[in-house]
């Protein structure tokens, strides 16, 4: 364990918008913020730590809990749960899953004792009609290498691919390449990953399949929803509240 907490750290996520916004606000959020996504790898040559991300539905009161898990590489162990709650700012729309989801989860991962060389979303990256989908938009508030592995697409298509696990199609959106298709378990239905923050394709690729684990879903963000559902222990690097609640104003 104290190589684990020799990495400890808490991150302190700067709040560069409001999140209560209309869509004409948030469509221009996106585009403005755009411009700051890195399609250029910062993930370390022999990164330690993978985490995945995700949502539940708000409860009959309206509140979300979103949840972070950390899993060290290659072994995929768990090695940290962070959650934290919040009632969403936004409504549920295509395009804007972003402004809905991210305050809460984004509190999740400020909850962290240890910094994640990478960050996996359910959600997607620049496979969306800005360029800037969830995963952009948690990496570069963040600044933290982030890849966006959605179960559907949301832009863009593409060719046919092999049945065998490692099969992929390039995912276009017209002429221009936003993410692939890629088959992480043999004869099951693909994933489409795109780069969310300081990654490039090649090595989002390599992490989803190199943190899959028999399932469709990367084990990271498959324990996310998890934890997110209340179904998967708390668990710290070192001693510390695991689970808050963040009051986000709808």
């Amino acid at each position: 364990m104290a190589g684990v907490l020799s990495r400890a750290i808490t991150l302190n996520i700067p709040q560069l918008h409001p999140w209560n916004v209309s869509l004409q606000e948030a469509a221009a959020i996106q585009s403005d913020l755009a411009s700051r996504v890195s399609r250029t790898s910062a993930v370390p040559e022999s990164p330690r730590f993978i985490a995945g991300m995700d949502l539940s539905p708000p409860d009959s009161n309206g509140v979300a809990r979103g949840a972070v898990v950390v899993m060290s590489i290659p072994d995929l162990e768990v090695v940290e749960v962070g959650c934290s709650e919040g009632v969403p700012p936004f409504p549920y729309v295509p395009g804007y899953l972003s402004f809905r989801e991210s305050p809460v989860l984004l509190g999740a991962l400020e909850k962290l004792t240890i910094t994640p060389d990478l960050v996996l979303i359910d959600g997607q990256g620049l496979a969306h009609p800005r360029r800037f989908g969830i995963a952009c938009h948690v990496g570069v508030l963040a600044d933290l290498p982030a890849i966006g592995c959605a179960k559907s697409i949301l832009r863009g298509k593409h060719a046919p691919l092999g049945d065998e696990r490692g099969s992929w199609s390039y995912l276009k959106d017209k002429d221009e390449v936003v993410g692939v298709a890629l088959r992480t378990k043999d004869k099951v239905s693909p994933v489409y990953v795109s780069i969310g923050h300081k990654v490039d394709l090649d090595t989002a690729m390599r992490y989803v399949l190199a943190s899959s684990k028999g399932y469709r879903m990367p084990e990271p963000t498959r324990l996310a929803h998890q934890a997110a559902a209340g179904r998967m222990p708390q668990r710290r690097a070192i001693a510390g509240p695991a689970l808050s609640r963040m009051e986000i104003e709808s």
